[in-house]
């Protein structure tokens, strides 16, 4: 499955922004998905993810209570809600997808940059 992450931006602190995650044969609500994030000089780190039932495992806690997950069963796709955004939190994200969530998901998309800058 080919997946495409969109939304990205230059936003300033405090500013919110909506990614969204598609696959290119409209199968994303079969599938689990996760947000992956890559900083300049950082490991890759996962944000969240979702199962194809909308259960919510995982979600990190350097973003607890500021980022949701969601899926848009109509629109087969996947967002992450991402409200107070930090400096810290500017890094190139990536939509990933596989039958459970968890470390070694199989499905990677082109990343999206959220830049977080005054």
């Amino acid at each position: 499955v080919q997946l495409q992450a969109s939304g990205g931006g230059l936003v300033q602190p405090g500013d919110s922004l909506r990614l969204s995650c598609a696959a290119s044969d409209d199968t994303l609500n079969y599938y689990a998905v996760g947000w992956y994030r890559q900083a300049p000089g950082k490991e890759r780190e996962g944000v969240s993810c979702i199962t194809s039932a909308e259960f919510i495992p995982f979600t990190a806690d350097s973003v607890k209570g500021r980022f949701t997950i969601s899926r848009d069963i109509g629109k087969n796709t996947v967002h992450l809600q991402m409200d107070t955004l930090k400096p810290e939190d500017t890094a190139v994200y990536y939509c990933v997808a596989d039958n459970f969530c968890g470390k070694g998901m199989k499905y990677w998309g082109k990343g999206t940059q959220v830049t977080v800058s005054s």
